[in-house]
């Protein structure tokens, strides 16, 4: 079955070229390949993001691609000096400082692409 299938996130995009220039540009991944259907992207550990032309904004109100780091705080510090911008979440059960959360043992922070997508980074335990 899917034991050993690797699995990607895909990315809806109204405009390919902010989107590209934010992924590339602002959270340092790579340009794997690009054709009519869509643009993938390199992440670490050979995982991947497509993302896929649309002509209407979609809103999920859901992450739709987290990234495993070994430190939250170090990657949100990088993140902002290169311009992203975090998410304050205030609700119950669940809330930001300094746009960083403390989830019991886990530490995670959100942040949105140019295209409205909710994007998480969480670190590894």
């Amino acid at each position: 079955m899917l034991t050993n299938a690797p699995v990607n996130p895909t990315i809806p995009v109204v405009d390919m070229e902010r989107a590209k220039a934010f992924y590339i540009d602002k959270l340092g991944l790579k340009l794997a390949s690009e054709n009519a259907g869509g643009v993938i992207i390199e992440a670490g550990g050979g995982s991947t993001l497509l993302l896929f032309p649309r002509a209407e904004a979609t809103k999920a109100e859901h992450t739709a691609a987290g990234f495993f780091v070994a430190d939250v705080a170090a990657e949100v510090a990088a993140l902002r000096a290169n311009g992203v911008v975090f998410e304050d979440i205030d609700m119950p059960g669940l809330k930001t400082e300094n746009g960083i959360a403390h989830i019991g043992p886990f530490t995670a922070a959100w942040f949105k692409d140019t295209e409205g997508n909710i994007l998480g980074i969480a670190d590894v335990r």
